[in-house]
């Protein structure tokens, strides 16, 4: 038996979805053009990812100073106090990778796997509650909830994973990440707030390292300086912790309150060497965010040039044609240029080429941007200073930053990526051990 406040939720979410799809006008477009560059920028097309953009843009949506949820209140007059209330309170919606912890008799107790925080979430509908009744303890569930009074509810179509082991868990993280950005600490802004610091300290960090926000080296040199500049890292967060480099390991550990055997499992599991391990252990506020392993990609470690362009909030962009695209502002004659609709139109659409790259070279470039675009558009008329960001916008690039994947993440996803690693590791070892040859007579 569904609470009759639920009951009221679903009606509520029910009439503010039609209310939506029926508008005309400035509501409408906005509600098109969010669920279009959403689609565009995941990688899931199933329908219930579908469905849960919509319900993003109900709660979250944006129409000129407004939201959704607050133009539907005001062409309901009708509505209760209580009514009201209780949708102003999905503002506080959000997605999330959840864990069962405990089956209730309506509802069950969830973990959201990002954050470590817990709920009590009910189903809003007899039916909803009846497919859920089949679910496990242990299982991951995709969904996205909404405060009720005292507990939440199922706000969107939930995605069952089933019980997964650490490697599946972990590319379950990196789908989630990739398809809900702005939901990655939905529920933990102080945990997005100390993620975005890290953003802008390691943007110092690389400028005291490299001395510079923009460079072209070769993949195989830029991968050197790049070990060069995580050991720098490492150092630096070393000394700011105060660590003593004449201690030694044991007496680190000894500080720290752990034995040897422990010290070296941490650093193991963290993919650590134990100094930093130790530092870790000293220092425990420092521990709550863990900053990744910087790693090239091994197409741009062969790559005969990589730029590299650094913002305090964006992070870093590594682009292999940045310096044919500036060849292609500096000609005089952009006909003559091999490939340069390609490369515009490359540009335009590749991911990887965000706002901050155009704004970039729209400071270096401004007068040969604009006529290469008015070339490409056929649009004689078009003026970078108004027109640049809209047409970004077309080609679905966000014109706020998203959180960048240096920024620190929580130790314990940290440590489930190092795990996950490290179980993948293993099983590719063991199969390549199996897969050898069996030397000397075989038996019959």
């Amino acid at each position: 038996m569904v609470d009759a406040i639920l009951a009221r939720s679903k009606e509520l979410k029910q009439a503010l979805t039609d209310f939506v799809y029926d508008a005309e006008g400035e509501l409408a477009t906005a509600f098109e053009k969010f669920v279009a560059e959403k689609l565009a920028q995941s990688q899931s097309k199933e329908s219930k990812h579908r469905d849960t953009i919509v319900d993003i843009f109900l709660t979250h949506g944006q129409v000129g100073t407004k939201t959704p949820l607050e133009l539907f209140i005001e062409s309901k007059p009708e509505l209760s106090e209580d009514d009201r209330q209780l949708i102003l309170n999905w503002k506080r919606s959000f997605s999330g990778l959840f864990a069962i912890q405990e089956i209730l008799p309506d509802g069950f107790k969830l973990i959201n796997w990002l954050t470590t925080k817990l709920y009590i979430v009910k189903p809003n509908d007899s039916e909803t509650l009846e497919a859920m009744s089949r679910l496990k303890l242990g299982e991951m569930l995709v969904t996205r909830i909404a405060p009720v009074e005292d507990y939440w509810t199922v706000f969107s179509p939930y995605v069952q994973l089933g019980n997964l082991g650490k490697p599946k868990l972990a590319v379950a993280i990196g789908n989630f990440r990739q398809n809900y950005k702005s939901d990655l600490y939905g529920d933990a802004p102080e945990l997005l707030e100390e993620a975005w610091k890290s953003v802008e300290r390691y943007h110092q960090d690389f400028l005291d390292f490299f001395g510079t926000d923009q460079m072209t080296l070769s993949g195989y040199h830029l991968g050197k300086k790049i070990a060069e500049f995580q050991d720098f890292l490492t150092q630096r967060r070393m000394d700011e912790v105060g660590l003593d480099p004449n201690k030694s390991l044991a007496e680190m550990a000894q500080e720290a309150g752990v034995s040897d055997e422990e010290l070296t499992e941490m650093a193991e599991a963290m993919g650590l060497d134990e100094e930093s391990a130790a530092k870790m252990m000293q220092n425990k506020a420092a521990a709550k965010m863990v900053t990744p392993q910087i790693e090239l990609p091994p197409d741009l470690k062969k790559a005969e040039e990589v730029t590299i362009l650094a913002h305090p909030r964006w992070g870093q962009m590594l682009l292999t044609t940045y310096t044919q695209f500036e060849a292609l502002l500096k000609a005089e004659d952009l006909q003559s240029v091999k490939g340069a609709d390609k490369l515009v139109r490359k540009y335009l659409t590749d991911a990887e080429v965000n706002p901050f790259v155009w704004h970039r070279l729209t400071e270096q470039y401004p007068t040969q941007l604009e006529t290469v675009l008015r070339s490409f558009l056929q649009r004689p008329d078009f003026d970078l200073k108004t027109d640049l960001d809209p047409l970004l916008q077309e080609h679905h690039k966000p014109l706020e930053p998203e959180l960048p994947d240096i920024a620190s993440v929580p130790l314990h996803l940290h440590n489930l990526f190092q795990e996950a690693l490290a179980e993948v590791s293993k099983t590719k070892a063991k199969e390549k051990a199996d897969k050898k040859p069996t030397k000397g007579f075989k038996r019959s």
